[in-house]
């Protein structure tokens, strides 16, 4: 193809690729109508279900083209009017986020300036504020200044990053993979043997350590199992407890199993997912040891109500995570002299990722932190008024949790398992407010995790109304 052959081609491939790089007068009417549509979409928050079961449409990617206002009308409909209603007042069920408005508007300037977050020699500004994030998190959890972190995608990736750079450093590979023992709580979230079997210690010893009535692990009960698994000649690892459990909000006594941890020479990690960030509230003396686990991970998509999709890991061992993270390669040589921990990519299985830094440090610098606090305590207080209307009405429930998750059961005379899966059931098809279900002690007990940052009293009075309303129908068929 010659010059002029080429030049034509590309002016008539202009016509068409031009189209992508719109232009300002319809950049504005376009953001205007997707602040219309959010802006209805939260007005009507309070007044919509917590939970609607309903068949998806079709939602496959069309040749032709579509307005943005018919887009919009259909991810309303079946997206966010189908299923969990996330960021809703009334999700009781898993653990909330909720996602503050101010996230999503760091998300939009990350996505329209869509710096390389990644490497310190690409974007120094975005690298050190995904560092300076890291930072906070560290004085927060009082870990030291020379540990390392990096914000994740969320709990799952944190916790391979942490169990990768213990694996490294223990050298857990070959034949001594059979003989190893990881110690854990069954409150355990599933995430941390999910991360043990990708990278590669499936087949390790996992022994479950045995817990008090409040679902808290036994240190002495730990440190029996390590005397015995050595006595075997056994190699334990890993010790992983837990700073709020998904299933019943407990916090396990973080600084007698570091102890034992200290003890043996075992890695401590300690997951606090979910419960880490209420340690700036009045609970804060329960975490009492959290900055002498080797590795922790924490959600800000929840203690910090912002949207799925950030979480972070703090590791003291930077050289650990380095062998386990760092590479480069022939076209990364220009910014291969920059300092090795000031680029995210280096402490993590992801070189290219969202600029999730910002989402974390834009919010925090507009509100401060006194608004988060308060939501924290808040929720404190809404489980302990949820469990005290509950009991009023004739509910058992499970011990006074630690954070803000708690189960519940009502005490049929027979077949309680049974009626009280009727009862969840009954709940999910009223949807006013959504609440999940577990098995806890080998019984079927329905669960509330008060999270969100929306959820108010009035939302707490709703579930409880709508639990009596269901009973009601249960107790009924149940006479028939």
């Amino acid at each position: 193809m010659n010059t002029d052959e080429i030049i034509r081609k590309l002016e008539q491939l202009n016509i068409f690729s031009s189209e992508l790089d719109i232009p300002e007068l319809q950049r504005r009417e376009m953001v205007n109508q997707v602040v219309d549509y959010t802006n209805t979409f939260i007005n009507g928050l309070n007044k919509t279900k917590g939970y609607e079961k309903k068949e998806i449409g079709n939602l496959a990617i069309q040749k032709n083209k579509s307005s943005l206002t018919g887009l919009l009308n259909k991810y309303q409909k079946e997206v966010a009017e189908s299923g969990i209603n996330a960021a809703s007042p009334k999700h009781l069920g898993y653990i909330p986020g909720g996602g503050v408005f101010t996230a999503a508007l760091a998300d939009f300037i990350a996505a329209v300036t869509n710096p390389f977050a990644s490497a310190y020699f690409a974007s120094p500004g975005a690298a050190t504020i995904e560092n300076e994030v890291i930072n906070w998190l560290k004085s927060v959890f009082s870990f030291p200044p020379n540990s390392v972190g990096n914000l994740s995608s969320g709990g799952s990736i944190s916790t391979l990053i942490a169990f990768t750079a213990a694996r490294d450093k223990y050298k857990i590979k070959n034949e001594l993979i059979p003989k190893t023992v990881v110690y854990l709580s069954k409150q355990a979230h599933h995430s941390a043997q999910k991360a043990l079997r990708i990278i590669g210690l499936e087949d390790v010893i996992i022994r479950y350590i045995p817990l008090d009535i409040n679902h808290r692990i036994i240190p002495k009960k730990l440190h029996e199992l390590i005397e015995t698994d050595k006595s075997y000649g056994l190699n334990p690892f890993l010790i992983i407890a837990t700073a709020g459990t998904t299933d019943t909000g407990t916090i396990d006594p973080l600084n007698d199993i570091a102890d034992v941890a200290e003890m043996h020479k075992l890695w401590y990690h300690i997951d606090g997912a979910y419960g880490g960030f209420f340690i700036l509230t009045s609970h804060k003396d329960l975490f009492l040891g959290i900055q002498r686990a080797d590795s922790l991970i924490i959600d800000p998509h929840k203690g910090l109500f912002l949207p799925y999709g950030v979480g972070a890991v703090l590791v003291k061992d930077a050289n650990a995570v380095l062998h386990s993270n760092y590479y480069t390669a022939n076209y990364m040589q220009d910014g291969h002299n920059e300092e090795l921990l000031s680029s995210p990519a280096n402490l993590s299985p992801e070189l290219t990722k969202h600029f999730r830094g910002l989402r974390v440090w834009l919010p925090l610098q507009l509100h401060g932190i006194e608004p988060f606090i308060s939501c924290l305590e808040e929720k404190l207080l809404l489980i302990a008024y949820f469990r005290n209307k509950l009991y009023e009405i004739g509910f058992c429930l499970g011990p006074e949790p630690d954070l803000s998750v708690s189960y519940f059961w009502y005490p049929f005379e027979t077949d309680a398992d049974e009626k009280n899966k009727q009862l969840m059931n009954e709940i999910h098809k009223d949807g006013s407010v959504f609440l999940s279900s577990s098995i806890i002690n080998n019984q079927f007990v329905i669960r509330i995790a008060i999270l969100a940052f929306r959820t108010k009293k009035e939302t707490i009075d709703e579930a409880v109304e709508m639990i009596a309303r269901c009973l009601k129908i249960v107790l009924q068929s149940n006479k028939q």
